[in-house]
């Protein structure tokens, strides 16, 4: 049997951070592994989608909370909650981005990294 290659602290934020957003539901979850991508602001982007702005800030506080729990790590910095058609939380390595449908459209932030590896996920059953 091969060894299983140790997950990066970031790597590890994803994952976490993943399963906090299934948890609740989250639609069209997306990373974006912008490691090897230049001028890249993070090692990952996590994306998904809520279904209104209610559903966008339990999301947020969801992913928030896993990670808090399972890694013991706060955001450096989080902001959108106010209207919660775009949430930020900004882990330094790893920034979490949960938009509304048609915000996650507009801004497009996957067509901004098309270079990058993006990982599709499943929705939670």
């Amino acid at each position: 049997m091969g060894k299983k290659k140790a997950l990066s602290p970031s790597q590890m934020i994803v994952d976490v951070a993943i399963k906090g957003l299934q948890d609740k539901k989250a639609e069209d979850i997306v990373s974006i592994d912008l490691r090897e991508t230049e001028n890249a602001v993070c090692d990952f982007f996590v994306i998904c989608t809520g279904t209104s702005s209610t559903h966008v800030n339990a999301l947020a506080k969801a992913a928030e909370e896993e990670i808090r729990k399972s890694l013991g790590e706060k955001p450096w910095h989080s902001e959108g909650f106010g209207n919660a058609q775009w949430v930020l939380i900004d882990y330094v390595t790893v920034v979490v981005h949960i938009f509304l449908e048609e915000t996650r459209e507009f801004y497009n932030i996957e067509g901004l990294w098309g270079d990058a590896k993006f990982t599709e996920y499943k929705e939670a059953n």
